[in-house]
């Protein structure tokens, strides 16, 4: 919760448009009623209690961020010439560009971790004797109610007639040129699914497979 309050501010402070805090147990679990109410409530201390929000940019003019986002443009479009050179994104990833730069960039942070580099409270820094597991939370059962009542409630108003209709129009636009936004947007109106929409896709693009990144 510490971390998500300072990464909020952070993104207040650089003119973020649009911010979402995470519930403290939504990798665990559907989120339980307290740990939602903690994530409105640290946005809502931000935006009315820290003082951020009485100007448009509270670090305008600092030297040290101006620094930074200068440098970190820099590195951007030094990425974007080094993706033109290997001829484009999509070649880029066949030559296993993106996925060699991500495994290497891991690679670096976790040496970090495990030197002590990169500090990480509770995990390599300030720990306490072995760590407590990490407890299971139960869902509230009325939230779990109302969550299975809203997926039947969707079956029930789906047609199989309309889902493989829509999805037979998207493999058709897919044999094209055309902008296939539409007829993915039509498909989930229709109550088609996630991996419904991806296997039909699959039927025409064929699935990728990444070279391992030696």
């Amino acid at each position: 919760m510490i971390r998500t309050a300072t990464e909020a501010l952070s993104a207040v402070l650089g003119g973020t448009q649009s911010l979402h805090t995470n519930s403290y147990d939504e990798a665990l679990a559907l989120p339980t009623e307290d740990a939602v109410r903690i994530a409105l409530r640290t946005q809502q201390v931000i935006a009315h209690e820290s003082g951020v929000t009485n100007t448009v940019d509270p670090l305008g003019g600092s030297y040290f961020v101006e620094a930074l986002t200068d440098r970190m443009e820099s590195a951007a479009y030094t990425y974007f010439g080094k993706i033109d050179e290997l001829g484009g994104m999509v070649e880029a990833i066949k030559q296993n560009y993106p996925q060699r730069e991500i495994a290497d960039a891991s690679f670096r942070y976790q040496q970090e971790v495990d030197s002590g580099q990169r500090i990480v409270v509770g995990v390599n820094r300030y720990t306490e004797g072995d760590g407590e597991p990490i407890p299971i939370l139960r869902v509230d059962p009325a939230l779990e109610r109302k969550q299975i009542d809203r997926l039947h409630s969707a079956r029930a108003r789906r047609s199989g007639e309309d889902v493989e209709r829509t999805l037979g129009v998207l493999r058709e636009a897919a044999t094209t040129e055309a902008n296939l936004m539409e007829p993915i947007v039509d498909c989930a109106r229709a109550g088609a699914t996630e991996g419904e929409i991806v296997e039909s896709l699959q039927r025409v693009f064929g699935t990728y497979t990444e070279t391992p990144v030696f």
